[in-house]
């Protein structure tokens, strides 16, 4: 009697797991799924107001250029658009940005959770609220020094602007992930004859990679999505991805072509898929390490 309601109770979760992953995929994974076949359509079919299989069949992509599907979205974005240029951009942003906010976020996680001091953790909360403020807060103070020193349209105005940033975060997050490391680690190198820092590099640093690559995965993801930053802070041939879409989209008094935005969307999610696929275990041990304390 008892294995038939414990079978019963499985049954039931199962469904019910059933139910919401197939939820999720209608409401998440389908609007992407939609945009990846739509980029390899023509405007007329994946827009149309007459009949929404046109975007299934491709009756005007067919008409337009003899084939169901067509590169024609993606010819116009990487060669017409040379949208490879702001691709180029976000790279040395993202890359900057991500070294130099996990360089300070590690020695000033540590530095906090080895401390020992309760001003550790105002010190943390204060950071925090710079942190949830709106990115524009930050970009309106930073205008006038920029054009002071005539830099503003350089990538580096981005890149210090988006440290600025994101550096609450990550010594919040890594100071978390020191914690759960113990004390003892470090004094035991330190008596064997390693100086604090030695003790920092190649004892505690190995064991927190985990931790590292997901609080660097977050710095990326800040740095590749953003477009508050970046749209007010660089000249048009520094302009990265995510402003570039929106250029495409065009404006009231410039006609964009929104094929060539859907197909540029496309070519900047696939990174990511593979990007979180290769780091998928790191990301996984740093996020359960960082939610048990020790």
């Amino acid at each position: 009697m008892m294995a038939t309601r414990a079978e019963s109770r499985l049954t039931t979760l199962k469904l019910i797991s059933f139910v919401l992953v197939v939820a999720w995929l209608v409401i998440a994974a389908f609007p992407f799924l939609w945009t990846v076949w739509g980029s390899f359509k023509v405007q007329g079919d994946f827009f149309s107001k007459a009949d929404w299989t046109h975007a299934i069949y491709g009756v005007f992509t067919t008409r337009e250029t003899g084939g169901a599907f067509t590169f024609g979205g993606y010819y116009g974005a990487w060669v017409q658009e040379e949208f490879w240029r702001n691709v180029y951009n976000t790279g040395i942003i993202v890359f900057f940005t991500v070294v130099i906010s996990l360089t300070f976020g590690t020695l000033g996680g540590y530095a906090l959770a080895r401390s020992g001091y309760r001003y550790a953790f105002w010190l943390l909360m204060a950071a925090l609220i710079f942190r949830a403020m709106p990115h524009i807060t930050l970009v309106s103070g930073y205008m006038l020094p920029f054009f002071e020193w005539n830099i503003w349209g350089l990538k580096g105005t981005s890149i210090i602007v988006l440290v600025a940033i994101n550096q609450p975060f990550t010594i919040w997050m890594l100071h978390s992930f020191f914690l759960n490391i113990p004390k003892d680690m470090d004094e035991s190198a330190m008596v064997d004859g390693c100086t604090r820092f030695q003790a920092f590099r190649h004892v505690i640093v190995p064991v927190m990679w985990p931790g590292v690559i997901t609080t660097g995965l977050f710095s990326f993801l800040l740095a590749y999505n953003d477009y508050a930053v970046t749209s007010m802070l660089l000249s048009k041939p520094n302009e990265t991805m995510v402003p570039a879409v929106a250029s495409f989209l065009g404006t009231v008094q410039v006609q964009g072509n929104i094929m060539f935005a859907v197909s540029a969307v496309v070519s900047a999610t696939a990174p990511l898929f593979v990007l979180i696929l290769f780091f998928q275990r790191q990301i996984v041990s740093g996020l359960t390490a960082g939610a048990v304390k020790g």
